[in-house]
């Protein structure tokens, strides 16, 4: 979906890592960035057309890589990463191969399955999700009065046309409603329990036995999400709106369990209504926060009721169930602030095999793998417990061989120094007992593990 960020899902922390009961900052201005269209899938007789995206102009950053991890953690908890290919761009065997080894989920377009035999042949135990659209049918996918074999969604536009044209949703005025500046994009009747059925049942007979899964994208919030100003007349407010998607997920869980597929959607905004996280996934596998505390290089989320301890109960509260958690923040490739501050702040709430973080740097730029940090590969031992809160809106989590901090006030706020206790080596190598941490970043530290 791309229809975020918002600098302001819900659901609290579990009571372990419960915020402490401080004043909160006066919240950022919430601005939306609007959705942008996935690749189109390639016509059936040609090739998909290779996208590229340009890295903007930096300053200086850590050092990346894009090999395979030389030394992989010696503890059963580590850094887990996913790759999201939607883009169309050029991949080589080779290329499968390493991003299956280091990646624990892929995401794939429906017409590239034949690339989940060579990520399984690389790692059994990689996770590949298929791109599907919950809320959409698209006619740029129907040629010839016929729908293409392999669709970005469930219900192919030329089968509604002919068989259930009661299922695109319409305005006050009897019009369709087709998502603004996306065309060929056509709204549907998520809460319609025939489109439902269907939806799943199309989606399994095209998935099951090729993917590991579904990524369900486009877990909407409120009704004018792809027309400001103008709802379904069906669903005129958002509890309406979002009373249909949670029926959707509700109604196709039978379904995709019998199946053995996993259900993640994108349920990028959630932070922004109370309890709405937790009351999609309570049908859900997992859940992909496609805007999550990073923005850009100078945009972040600070902590206060709908910013960060929001986004980071997203990873706790799925931990806590046993489900996956995708979160992605957005900054330049040599950002550091950025980088830190969200992976300090993933570190905060990880604690199993389930949860991972990728960085984007490029708005919707799914084409080659993001950066391999040399951080992933550090190995920080497992946790010696839940975060905890040194400060207002200051955090800290020991783990047996490190410790990560995060200061979570506003950007613009005073430095804070922070003792650790103990030596540590920082980012850069150096043996240090304390850090100075202004707002909105994170330093993960390393110190001598015990003999394992």
């Amino acid at each position: 979906m791309k229809a975020l960020p918002t600098l302001s899902v819900a659901t609290l922390l579990v009571a372990a890592i419960a915020a402490p009961a401080v004043a909160a900052p006066t919240p950022p201005p919430v601005h939306i960035i609007p959705p942008v269209q996935r690749t189109t899938p390639p016509a059936q007789t040609t090739s998909a057309t290779p996208t590229t995206s340009v890295a903007p102009t930096t300053t200086t950053a850590p050092t990346t890589t894009t090999t395979k991890p030389t030394t992989p953690p010696a503890s059963d908890w580590r850094t887990k990463s996913y790759w999201v290919h939607w883009n169309g761009t050029p991949v080589t065997d080779e290329m499968l191969a390493e991003e299956a080894q280091k990646r624990d989920y892929i995401l794939l377009n429906a017409w590239e399955a034949s690339y989940v035999p060579k990520l399984k042949a690389a790692n059994p135990t990689v996770t590949v999700l298929v791109y599907k659209d919950m809320s959409s049918t698209r006619s740029y996918a129907c040629r010839d009065g016929k729908d293409d074999e392999h669709l970005p969604t469930g219900v192919g536009f030329c089968a509604a046309e002919k068989n259930r044209p009661e299922w695109f949703l319409k305005d006050s005025k009897g019009k369709r409603l087709e998502y603004a500046g996306y065309k060929g994009h056509w709204q549907m009747d998520v809460g319609d329990p025939k489109y439902q059925a269907e939806w799943a049942e199309n989606v399994v007979a095209s998935t099951k036995g090729v993917f590991d899964g579904v990524l369900i994208d486009n877990a909407l919030w409120t009704c004018d999400t792809y027309h400001p100003g103008t709802c379904p007349s069906k669903y005129g407010d958002n509890a309406s709106f979002q009373a249909a998607y949670s029926s959707f997920f509700a109604n196709t869980r039978a379904t995709f369990t019998a199946a053995g597929l996993k259900t993640v959607a994108n349920m990028s905004n959630a932070r922004l209504h109370k309890d709405g996280w937790k009351n999609y996934m309570a049908n859900l596998d997992g859940g992909w926060d496609e805007w999550w505390l990073s923005f850009s290089d100078t945009e972040q989320l600070p902590d206060y009721a709908e910013g960060w301890r929001r986004q980071v109960a997203q990873i706790a509260d799925n931990e806590a169930a046993g489900k996956i958690t995708l979160v992605q923040p957005h900054f330049s490739k040599t950002a550091v602030r950025p980088f830190r501050y969200a992976l300090a702040s993933y570190f905060m709430a990880a604690s199993s095999t389930k949860s991972a973080i990728a960085e984007m740097e490029k708005t919707d730029g799914y084409g080659e793998p993001s950066p391999w940090r040399p951080e992933y590969d550090w190995d920080l031992g497992k946790p010696s417990g839940p975060y905890t809160s040194v400060g207002t809106n200051v955090y800290r989590r020991d783990f047996a061989c490190g410790t990560v901090v995060v200061n979570a006030n506003p950007t613009e706020s005073q430095a804070i120094t922070l003792s650790l206790g103990g030596d540590h080596l920082n980012e850069a190598g150096t043996n240090v007992n304390s850090v100075s941490l202004p707002g909105t970043s994170g330093s993960i530290l390393r110190k001598t593990c015990p003999k394992r």
